[in-house]
């Protein structure tokens, strides 16, 4: 598989497992949905309304995969289970060991759920799959200083996205 190794809308890759530059952070997105939003640590780009729930039972949609609809056909969101083996196959336990490996993984933080503010960028990194965990929840990988695991968050929240094209 081929992975981008910086996150999607980043016009740099990150310089550190910790760096908190918009340049490198990317763009975040709420689950299945086509929009993205950057964040220059005070204001959200667009600065819409934010959806603060979302309820649908199914995983993210192709004809919603900003992947594709960026980099074009063949890209899209790693599943779930591509997430672990990566996450597995790296041995990654923070950051910092997410930073080391080839895809050069940072904590580009996230957009809150309930409001679409900038949590934690530069100490944790949240990277969406394209598997739900239920009609309002998502799987993602979440890592900080001191863990690395597949997790679950409200589709509401905005997640980082790798690409993979197989």
């Amino acid at each position: 598989k081929c992975w981008i190794t910086q996150n999607l809308g980043a016009t740099d890759q990150a310089s550190s497992a910790t760096d908190s530059d918009e340049a490198s952070a990317g763009w975040y997105w709420q689950f299945n949905r086509k929009q993205g939003y950057k964040h220059d640590g005070t204001t959200r780009t667009p600065n819409t309304t934010w959806i603060t729930s979302i309820n649908e039972s199914y995983d993210w949609q192709a004809a919603n995969d900003p992947c594709t609809i960026l980099l074009g056909t063949g890209w899209r969101i790693p599943t779930k289970t591509e997430w672990e083996n990566a996450d597995n196959t790296g041995g990654w336990d923070n950051y910092t060991e997410t930073y080391a490996s080839v895809l050069k993984l940072h904590a580009a933080g996230y957009l809150n759920y309930s409001d679409g503010s900038l949590g934690n960028r530069g100490s944790n990194g949240a990277y969406w799959s394209s598997t739900q965990n239920s009609s309002t929840y998502g799987r993602h990988l979440l890592f900080g200083s001191s863990y690395s695991n597949m997790s679950s968050s409200s589709k509401a929240v905005g997640c980082s996205l790798r690409c993979l094209r197989d």
